[in-house]
């Protein structure tokens, strides 16, 4: 049966983009339904409409409520009878109703659980990894609890860091493993074969 999917963005909405690409091609049996944005200017609302698939922005900046934020987000989640929530890029604290633990998903561009929590997010993963002198970082798939980058995971695949890398060539790479194992991980939980233990996530 095809998952139905929202997906939540704040920028460019390349993350969205690589789920449809791989949708079209048929290795991601899945159906977004909706996409929501925390900003009224990312360019994944733009992609989500240039596909059909109804988009809206929810500008974080004009809630002065972060409840209000997330009740309005959820009931436009709920409202199109998504059945996993997957966040691409969303750069605000998303509340988990109960009947949404474990249906909520996240990409982070590190080894959780290194590298990651609160403000370690894109490039500032890359920063820390080439500061820090490690000589592997990677990818971690896992499922969005109340803490940030601290829910069960899903799956993890490395990428070496270089003695020359940059900040750039080393986010092209990780990025490049995000794009190949997301999509991955969201055609397992569409499969029903995921099963979550505790902080334990088993594939059958």
């Amino acid at each position: 049966m095809t998952l139905k999917i929202a997906v939540l963005l704040s920028g460019s909405g390349s993350t969205l983009q690589n789920i449809i690409d791989h949708i079209e091609k048929k290795t991601l049996d899945a159906q977004i339904v909706c996409v929501a944005s925390s900003r009224s200017d990312a360019y994944g609302l733009v992609r989500a409409e240039d596909h059909g698939i109804p988009a809206r922005a929810f500008p974080r900046k004009q809630y002065e409520d972060l409840g209000k934020f997330n009740a309005d987000i959820w009931q436009f989640i709920c409202g199109h009878n998504a059945e996993l929530v997957v966040l691409a890029g969303f750069m605000s604290l998303l509340e988990i109703p109960p009947d949404f633990e474990n249906r909520i998903v996240n990409v982070h561009p590190g080894l959780i659980p290194a590298f990651c929590g609160k403000g370690m997010y894109g490039h500032h993963v890359h920063e820390a990894v080439l500061k820090y002198g490690a000589k592997i970082t990677g990818v971690t798939v896992h499922f969005v609890d109340p803490l940030y980058d601290h829910g069960p995971i899903i799956m993890q695949d490395t990428v070496p860091v270089r003695e020359d890398d940059t900040l750039d060539s080393l986010a092209e790479r990780v990025m490049a493993k995000e794009r190949e194992i997301y999509p991955k991980a969201i055609q397992l939980i569409s499969e029903g074969r995921i099963q979550v233990e505790g902080r334990i996530v088993r594939i059958k």
